[in-house]
């Protein structure tokens, strides 16, 4: 298991970047949702706190590999009050860059 903090505001992405988590693979687009290297699964009664994913970022999570019901990009989710004081999330084994695909 790795441990990160991060501020409210801060997408899941950064506060894996700025922890330099040793994620291989992760978030190879930089943040600017073109690819889905920083697919995240949510615990379900977080994912439930968030609004829902943008068309665009349905399309992309449709290429991740591990899809499931719970999950995001982490590009997408920023910390809220509600997350403290912690969240846990699962990154999948397998990072699969979208941009490859095209």
């Amino acid at each position: 298991m790795l441990e990160a903090t991060g501020e409210l505001g801060e997408s899941l992405y950064d506060v894996a970047i700025n922890a330099d988590l040793p994620i291989d693979g992760f978030g190879a687009c930089e943040g600017v949702l073109a690819c889905c290297t920083c697919h995240v699964i949510l615990e379900p009664e977080h994912y439930k706190r968030l609004p829902p994913p943008t068309e665009d970022e349905i399309d992309l999570l449709d290429l991740a590999p591990d899809l499931t019901d719970y999950s995001r990009l982490g590009c997408q989710v920023k910390l809220t009050k509600n997350d403290l004081p912690s969240i846990e999330i699962t990154v999948p084994s397998e990072v699969r860059d979208a941009r490859t695909n095209v």
